[in-house]
């Protein structure tokens, strides 16, 4: 790696502030409601004018606004990032923003270790959750579809989705199996917005949705296949553990047990954004990590699982593993 690389991995922050104090000033939903110029724009959010151009001229740099005089523009990249956009990206680089007070204590949870209190997922507002888990649903839709399309899941009859979010995952599982079924289990300030979400994608009446929070309760029996998607990195082993073991108890006999994460190889040094995503789980939960297959296996097995497999290999959280249980 040459010097200038390296300069520029130091220097990544720098962007990163720009986008995220753009976002947390609202500047691209500013642009996109017509006021043009860095003045207007300025007064409209309430900063100093001269800063504002500054900030605007670097995303213009970045590829998200583009400047025909003094009138600054959306392009496409940076329509995402306004509010009232139908695929708004702008909740996501919010939630960025309070990553950005956690991730600053690095240093210091190095030195001593998470704090007692860390622990995911963090209380939201009703407002920000919907917004939260509607930008998810945009970032992860196409992927669900990726992946549920590689897996050979035809022979199961009923999903148990723990932790469904909007159902993004369920949606992905029945569009590709049509004699499936489902239940989506997840938090009742959570399961009006499943409900919304797979009414409009056709997907309600093939779908049962139950409250209840995975921690506390015993999950909804009757499936033959049961998945964790991108839950098991926000947990410590131990709490992997009783999870897996209540997912055993839910399942049919012959049931199966899919789990989608970043599963590191044995060195913990690939897929990058897997390293990555184990600090951000560091800084922002008291037992979070990213998991190797072996040790996501060996938590399997101490639930009563068998045959855990690798099922897809990827660099993007979607890795799977997939587990059986015996007859």
């Amino acid at each position: 790696m040459e010097h200038k690389d390296i300069m520029s991995v130091s220097r990544a922050f720098m962007r990163s502030r720009i986008l995220l104090s753009a976002a947390e000033l609202d500047l691209f939903t500013t642009v996109d409601s017509g006021y043009a110029t860095a003045e207007r724009i300025a007064g409209r959010v309430g900063c100093d004018a001269r800063a504002v151009a500054r900030v605007l001229e670097c995303l213009v740099t970045f590829g998200f606004l583009e400047k025909r005089g003094e009138t600054f523009l959306l392009t496409e990249a940076g329509g995402f990032f306004s509010s009232k956009h139908p695929q708004s990206s702008l909740p996501m680089l919010l939630h960025q923003c309070e990553l950005w007070k956690t991730w600053s204590g690095l240093t210091e949870i190095v030195k001593n270790g998470p704090a007692a209190e860390l622990t995911l997922p963090r209380a939201m507002d009703p407002e920000s959750r919907r917004s939260f888990i509607g930008a998810m649903h945009v970032v992860g839709r196409n992927l669900s579809e990726e992946i549920v399309a590689g897996l050979d899941v035809g022979r199961f009859k009923k999903l148990l989705d723990i932790g469904g979010a909007s159902g993004t995952y369920t949606i992905a599982f029945l569009r590709n199996n049509p004699q499936m079924r489902a239940i989506l289990f997840d938090m009742g300030d959570v399961i009006g917005m499943a409900r919304e979400r797979l009414s409009a994608e056709g997907f309600l009446g093939r779908t049962e949705l139950v409250a209840g929070d995975f921690y506390k309760d015993e999950l909804p029996t009757g499936c033959d296949l049961t998945l964790l998607s991108a839950i098991i990195h926000q947990n410590s082993p131990e709490q992997n553990v009783r999870l897996y073991a209540k997912a055993f108890r839910a399942l049919q006999p012959g049931g199966m047990i899919l789990i989608r994460d970043h599963i590191m190889n044995e060195s913990r040094t690939w897929p990058p954004e897997g390293a990555l995503f184990a600090i951000n789980m560091l800084v922002n939960t008291r037992g979070g990590d990213t998991y190797t297959f072996a040790e996501v296996e060996e938590g399997l097995r101490e639930a009563g699982f068998r045959d855990t497999r690798l099922l897809r290999n990827g660099e993007r959280m979607d890795c799977v593993v997939g587990a059986v249980k015996p007859e």
